[in-house]
């Protein structure tokens, strides 16, 4: 690994020019190829645990440092999109410099049909930690190209196909709704379900609410069903809504205010309005 030295005095800012991969580690090359060059790096549940997110085209980012690879570099930075406390780097590849600092990306929320478009079309993908764009970043197998062939499903690890559960939203939205659970459980309005069954609880449900705790979001997709994706069920799934309710509260309790209750549970939050 190369040393970390400051960014090159005629930029100090990049815009992402396509999806672009962001890790919490530096050293792409180690995720993508690893020793021998046939590896992508995951932990015991087979997930990518350095990555975070990826950027969509016109994330702003600010360069804080640079480790020069000679035809690349892979900087450090930080981005007003996502700010969770974790070191941010991302390959110069995928990246437009500026000398100051851009306007951010102009964010608004989709019209509803368009995002149970996507969510359809979507549907039966695979789980991806970090993952919020679908297709996969195919340019990944291009810049740290196997040293042989490989099967497809590792090749859809290789270019971080499908999406985690946060990600389903924020890719349906184009980055409206936040990218991870931590922010999601206060974010839109609380919708008060203390001390209520399953049923009185999917009584009270609109589409597109949010059942979520720290670590996981389901969506309630229509007044019988929700959607997830999940790594235990296999990717991006509809199930009935009631079921989905009936087995979150074996395991834990409806709350109203998640930061300000203790234990196993879950709050619903409303955040889209026609």
């Amino acid at each position: 690994m190369t040393t970390l030295h400051s960014p090159a005095q005629d930029y100090y800012f990049a815009v992402a020019k396509e999806p672009t991969p962001v890790l919490n580690s530096p050293d792409f090359e180690a995720v993508f190829g690893g020793n021998d060059g046939m590896t992508v790096k995951t932990d015991a549940s087979g997930l990518i645990r350095e990555m975070e997110f990826i950027a969509l085209p016109g994330t702003v980012f600010e360069l804080l440092g640079e480790f020069d690879h000679g035809k690349y570099k892979i900087f450090k930075v930080e981005c007003n999109e996502y700010q969770y406390g974790t070191e941010l780097y991302a390959d110069s590849r995928f990246l437009e410099f500026k000398k100051q600092r851009p306007e951010e990306r102009f964010i608004t929320v989709p019209e509803r049909d368009d995002i149970y478009k996507f969510l359809d079309k979507v549907t039966g993908n695979r789980y991806c930690w970090g993952g919020n764009y679908n297709e996969g970043i195919k340019k990944l197998i291009d810049l740290y190209q196997p040293k042989g062939n490989i099967s497809s499903e590792l090749k859809n690890e290789w270019i971080l196909s499908g999406c985690d559960c946060s990600g389903l939203m924020y890719e349906a939205t184009g980055g409206f709704t936040p990218r991870n659970t931590s922010k999601l459980l206060d974010y839109g309005e609380t919708v008060e379900i203390e001390g209520m069954s399953a049923d009185e609880i999917t009584a009270k449900l609109k589409p597109l609410d949010m059942i979520v705790w720290n670590g996981h979001v389901i969506y309630v997709y229509d007044e019988k069903t929700s959607i997830q994706s999940s790594l235990s069920k296999g990717g991006v799934i509809k199930l009935d809504l009631l079921g989905t309710l009936k087995e979150v509260m074996s395991t834990r309790t409806p709350v109203n205010d998640y930061n300000s209750s203790k234990g196993s549970r879950f709050v619903i939050r409303r955040w889209f309005s026609e």
